[in-house]
């Protein structure tokens, strides 16, 4: 994924790029007690390259990679709900925008499709 981030004054890019990464995979706000039941290192979304935007002042592309374990197999809904859930509110950030998402072949495999055919839907 690519969002488009704008930080707070003070805040480094590189944190807010890592900072949405955590929060749209497995950071969250408060204390979860299952936390210590599993490594959450296997399902943390991670920020592997930052740039600023051309032309565009205190603004930059954090591009967020995320293990495909994170997400319900053929389920849109979920990976949505993943990816941007609840990131956007996050106070570390001035501005946020998914600019790109890129899903791959294995993940969209795993989608069925329609349960009925075009022309089962135009009747």
């Amino acid at each position: 994924a690519a969002f488009r981030v704008t930080p707070q004054p003070g805040v480094p890019p590189e944190e807010a790029g890592a900072a949405v990464a955590a929060e749209s995979s497995t950071g969250t706000w408060t204390t979860v007690w299952t936390d210590g039941l599993t490594s959450l290192d296997r399902y943390k979304g991670r920020c592997y390259h930052i740039e600023p935007v051309p032309g565009e002042e205190d603004q930059y592309i954090a591009y967020v990679a995320y293990p495909l374990d994170l997400f319900e197999e053929g389920s849109v809904t979920n990976m949505f709900t993943s990816i941007v859930g609840n990131v956007f509110g996050f106070k570390a950030l001035r501005a946020l925008r998914l600019e790109d998402l890129r899903v791959p072949i294995s993940y969209i495999k795993t989608f069925q499709g329609p349960p009925h055919g075009i022309q089962v839907e135009r009747d």
